[in-house]
């Protein structure tokens, strides 16, 4: 039965499969339904003896920029109560981040073609692929490190050492194609316009070699990884990330979420202000008028360099 979902399109042609992630109107914000038919569709190209190679791309203008906010702060789905269960919030996140990993699991190589923003759970999905070329221009990172998440896949470690990881994670920063290239997260940036082109030769080059080269290949690489712990550290991951979103630093994002909009939050977050320890007030009207002017003075001050 072929493959057909709600927010991850599915085609074949050429010896490749291509799983589109299709929220265009939310940058391709993750969903637990996209979650889940990320994996169904990993699942439908292994089973495809036509297929050798999987490219995962973003429809729009974006990869993809996370997790749907405006569902999961804003809305407060999946967000528990004053009571938080963590065995149920860890058995919510295992299951999404073993969807992304499928595409880690999967048999035949992947491939992910970055445009526009891979962040946050975005970035959860690239750095789940073997391979990634990113448009010079495009931006990842995982800016919920400052405040409500953990990165559950744990690629960061595995993918940049210990002290370049935790220049990305200690900080919240994202970085663009070039640094990536440039620190080895990805195997290649290229100009925008010449992404598509660029991850067509690459694929090519794999595309041509018997499925049994090209899995044998991949699970001993992979069986390095495992050896050296990836899913004790993934797990860790998992159970960190429900707890910074259930603690009091995480409940202040929910509530300023809540009460200001996901895209304000955001903005605080991401713009280095200070996140109180233990929650605190959320910042007043003034506050936030006060961030917003400095923030496009800031943006009209790099607009004229």
């Amino acid at each position: 039965m072929t493959f057909i979902g709600d927010t991850v399109d599915y085609e074949v042609h050429e010896r490749r499969a291509y799983l589109t992630l299709n929220r265009p109107d939310r940058l391709n914000a993750i969903t637990a339904d996209m979650a889940r038919e990320i994996e169904e569709a990993v699942a439908q190209a292994n089973a495809d003896d036509s297929v050798r190679v999987i490219v995962v791309q973003g429809a729009g203008r974006a990869f993809c920029a996370g997790y749907d906010l405006k569902l999961y702060a804003e809305g407060g789905v999946e967000h528990q109560g004053t009571v938080w269960d963590p065995i149920k919030d860890f058995r919510m996140m295992k299951g999404n981040t073993d969807h992304f990993f499928s595409l880690w699991r999967s048999a035949k190589p992947t491939v992910a073609k970055v445009h526009g923003y891979a962040v946050a759970g975005g970035s959860d999905i690239a750095l789940s692929c073997d391979l990634v070329v990113m448009a010079e221009d495009a931006q990842i990172g995982y800016m919920p490190a400052r405040v409500w998440g953990c990165p559950t896949t744990a690629m960061w470690v595995y993918r940049l050492g210990a002290e370049r990881a935790k220049r990305m994670l200690l900080t919240g920063d994202t970085i663009d194609g070039v640094r990536a290239r440039e620190w080895g997260l990805v195997i290649d940036a290229v100009p925008a316009a010449e992404l598509d082109a660029a991850v067509e030769k690459l694929v090519d080059r794999m595309a041509g070699i018997p499925i049994n080269q090209l899995v044998m290949q991949k699970l001993m690489i992979n069986q390095a990884y495992d050896n050296m712990g990836l899913q004790t550290t993934q797990n860790f991951a998992v159970l960190f990330d429900g707890i910074t979103r259930h603690s009091p630093e995480g409940r202040w994002f929910v509530d300023f979420a809540q009460q200001h909009g996901f895209g304000t939050a955001v903005q605080w977050r991401d713009s280095g202000r200070l996140i109180p320890d233990g929650g605190g007030d959320i910042p007043t009207e003034d506050e936030i008028d006060r961030m917003k002017r400095e923030l496009d003075d800031k943006g009209a001050g790099a607009a004229t360099r």
